[in-house]
């Protein structure tokens, strides 16, 4: 995500380390540089202006911060002005005063609408919130059958358009009569799309609006149309109305140019992300984070909670306990990997640690996760004995395993050799430690 823009300005913020201070010249020269690389990140040109603007007032008129270099100041400067083009606070999902809240997902064909109602559905779900889906979205085919099957697999009921109803409107009246019979809190419902707007959608979208009333309409806006998304953002809010933005497949956009434009120019906020093709892959939007990720900070908290959602704390203590022991076994690193694939890809993951995403250019993801895969495999073509204790795990067990798995002896030598390490290595950091280790190597 955003790898070159971040790419981009680690550059810049590395030229400045050991200059002595931020002189009238070092400020332009570097904020020439920022606005070129937020210009090829495809940032609208209005937008970096007043980028630049903001940070040549701050930088030049402002005496140098206590205990800060240069490259620092600077970072800290770019940082803030980052958060306040991307929001500032985290703006949520306004709910009616009396159920049900109505959300209206807009936006063109392909730009994720339909996976997002459902993964916005399965946010309100994991909630406690009952929540209906309605498939309004009647020009695209087979729109109805996707939304009825990720439907059936997070558990939300959708109307669906009986036999002969071809108009979006003519299902309304089913709508009410299943929010009074079900008592729903939430209902999010999925409007046609076109590939680009045209009056038929704009009236289309307009008599819904007047049916349904929305609490909240949001825009589905695919991040990697860059300037393109913008201009469309613009045209649904002039003729639609839109109270938030949700942008889909940032994981894939190596720019940033959209989300780091839209705010300013719609002034509407930015309120999820979508960050994988996976139902639970809905992000909450918050500026200060996600510019923490763009300037290569990482984002600590997310990942923090992302692992919260993962590894109880109970869970975390009883690990750490069996790595003390040096009773840690093939399970658990199993049970490791299986909690990484959970929060993402490696590729988000490293976006998330602090430091890491510099990292990214040099180390080639793909190999990473198809490591990952590999050593699932072997482990997966051991039995629970072996598992459980692989010191049983002698020349002709470790043929079998590589048989099983696809790879080599020597491929499985060497993952034994590294469980091992790890497993030492682990015992001797918890001892290191004392008995207030359990709660720093496991804070979530």
């Amino acid at each position: 995500m955003f790898e070159s823009l971040t790419g981009r300005l680690d550059g810049i913020f590395k030229k400045l380390t050991g200059r002595g201070g931020l002189t009238p010249q070092v400020v332009e020269e570097t904020l020439q540089e920022i606005r070129v690389a937020l210009l090829e990140a495809d940032v609208n040109l209005e937008v970096v202006k007043a980028f630049t603007g903001a940070l040549t007032g701050r930088l030049i008129g402002e005496a140098p911060k206590s205990g800060l270099t240069a490259s620092q100041q600077v970072i800290t400067e770019v940082y803030q002005e980052m958060v306040h083009i991307l929001g500032d606070h985290r703006a949520t999902i306004a709910l009616a005063s009396k159920p049900p809240t109505v959300i209206f997902m807009m936006g063109l064909q392909g730009s994720g609408k339909t996976t997002t109602a459902a993964k916005l559905a399965l946010h309100f779900k994991s909630q406690n919130r009952r929540v209906l889906l309605v498939a309004s979205d009647l020009a695209r085919l087979a729109a109805v059958d996707q939304l009825r099957i990720l439907g059936e697999q997070i558990g939300v009921p959708v109307v669906t358009p009986p036999e002969g109803v071809t108009r979006p409107s003519d299902l309304h009246p089913l709508v009410r009569k299943r929010v009074i019979e079900g008592m729903y809190e939430i209902v999010i419902v999925d409007t046609a799309g076109r590939l680009t707007v045209d009056e038929a959608l704009m009236a289309e979208l307009k008599e819904l609006r007047r049916l349904y009333s929305p609490k909240e309409s949001l825009l589905v806006v695919d991040a990697m149309q860059g300037q393109e998304a913008v201009a469309v953002a613009a045209t649904f809010d002039r003729e639609i109305g839109v109270d938030g933005v949700v942008f889909t497949k940032l994981d894939g956009d190596t720019r940033g140019g959209a989300i780091l434009s839209i705010r300013q120019i719609l002034k509407k906020p930015i309120k999820f992300v979508g960050m994988g093709e996976k139902l639970d892959r809905l992000e909450a939007f918050f500026p200060d984070r996600m510019a923490s990720r763009i300037i290569g900070m990482g984002d600590i908290q997310t990942l923090i909670e992302k692992a919260k959602d993962i590894v109880s704390q109970e869970q975390a203590e009883t690990l750490a306990r069996k790595m003390g022991n040096n009773k840690m076994d093939l399970n658990d690193f199993l049970q490791q990997i299986q909690g990484l694939k959970k929060i993402g890809s490696i590729d988000d993951l490293m976006g998330m640690i602090p430091g890491a995403a510099a990292l990214k250019s040099k180390v080639d993801m793909s190999v990473m996760e198809s490591e990952l895969k590999r050593v699932e495999a072997m482990i997966f073509s051991m039995t629970k004995k072996e598992r459980a204790d692989p010191d049983l795990i002698d020349g002709g067990r470790r043929k079998r395993i590589a048989q099983g798995s696809g790879t080599s002896v020597q491929q499985v030598n060497q993952l034994l050799r590294q469980f091992e390490q790890a497993r030492r290595m682990m015992k001797t950091a918890l001892k290191s430690k004392g008995n207030r280790s359990l709660r720093s190597m496991f804070p979530f």
